[in-house]
């Protein structure tokens, strides 16, 4: 590989996600029209990166190509969410039980912070960064699950809700409040040692709760 291909990659790369934090944020929404040109022009980048960017997205069912329209943002599939969310909701359940018994206090307060700062987000809510908070209390809790495939489950299941940009509390906000409390519900059901079942069955309630918002919001 030459330099000039690996500055290319670099850029393609740089390209790509920053497109795509655009996608999942929702600064671009879904049928938002993908302009190369101007993409390139606000990225400082020629219009050959942003190209391989776009396809990359394209690949990953961000992004469509629609005739006499170009490059534009995917629509949520609502399906899609609805299996992902019920899929989640059982793995990351499972993952939450097995870790608990290896999640040390330094663990535990670790995640309270965390809480801590969604509670504070919610005065001034921004969906976005309260879900990364979100996403990183639970890793949190799952991490210590001893089971490689469980684990590589529950990855695989926030990878494809950030691929379906759902920052769910865009569009239930007031679910976020209820998030926060069954989050320190969990908890202490962690430090105070309760069984792997009722442990699990928090974490997956927690999740259907979430989904249920959701639902009921869109229909």
């Amino acid at each position: 590989m030459t330099e000039a291909t690996m500055v290319a990659g670099s850029k393609s790369e740089q390209a790509y996600r920053a497109v795509k934090a655009r996608i999942v944020e929702g600064t671009y929404t879904p049928g938002y029209r993908l302009v190369l040109g101007s993409i390139a022009k606000d990225l400082g980048f020629s219009v050959v990166p942003v190209r391989e960017a776009i396809r990359r997205l394209e690949a990953e069912g961000l992004v469509t190509f629609e005739r006499n329209v170009g490059a534009t943002v995917a629509g949520i599939d609502p399906t899609e969410y609805l299996y992902t969310m019920q899929t989640l909701s059982i793995v990351e359940g499972a993952a939450t039980a097995m870790s608990a018994p290896l999640i040390d206090p330094a663990a535990v307060a670790r995640a309270r912070a965390v809480n801590e700062e969604m509670r504070e987000c919610l005065e001034h809510f921004d969906p976005v960064r309260f879900t990364q908070l979100n996403q990183h209390f639970h890793s949190v809790l799952f991490e210590h699950c001893p089971n490689p495939h469980i684990l590589d489950l529950v990855h695989r299941g926030w990878n494809r809700l950030a691929a379906l940009r759902s920052s769910t509390f865009r569009f239930v906000p007031g679910r976020a409040r209820g998030s926060v409390e069954e989050h320190e519900n969990l908890l202490k059901l962690i430090e105070t040692g309760a069984d792997a079942e009722q442990i699990e069955k928090a974490a997956r309630l927690h999740r259907t709760a979430t989904l249920d918002a959701y639902l009921a919001q869109t229909n």
